[in-house]
């Protein structure tokens, strides 16, 4: 049995790719939650969801993944002015 995949579907399936990625390289101590690379992880991750759900929208995952676009913004923001 195959599962049709359409473009979108992979968009987001790569993003939950990303943000456990993120998650166990946090947990492996090999990058840090207040630096870059993982901020823009979980950034990317949370865009690439985002998309998806354009073609199949689901409030909650909407809400949840809006949500976690902002905080990487913020932590992002608040990284560059702590580096300035």
């Amino acid at each position: 049995m195959t599962i049709p995949m359409h473009w979108p579907d992979a968009v987001g399936l790569l993003g939950v790719v990303l943000v456990l990625l993120a998650y166990f390289l946090l947990q492996a101590g090999r990058l840090h939650g207040n630096g870059l690379p993982y901020q823009l992880l979980n950034a990317t991750s949370a865009i690439l969801v985002l998309v998806s759900l354009l073609y199949a929208f689901n409030l909650s995952a909407f809400l949840m993944e809006s949500a976690w676009l902002v905080v990487s913004i913020y932590g992002i923001a608040r990284g560059r002015k702590r580096r300035a």
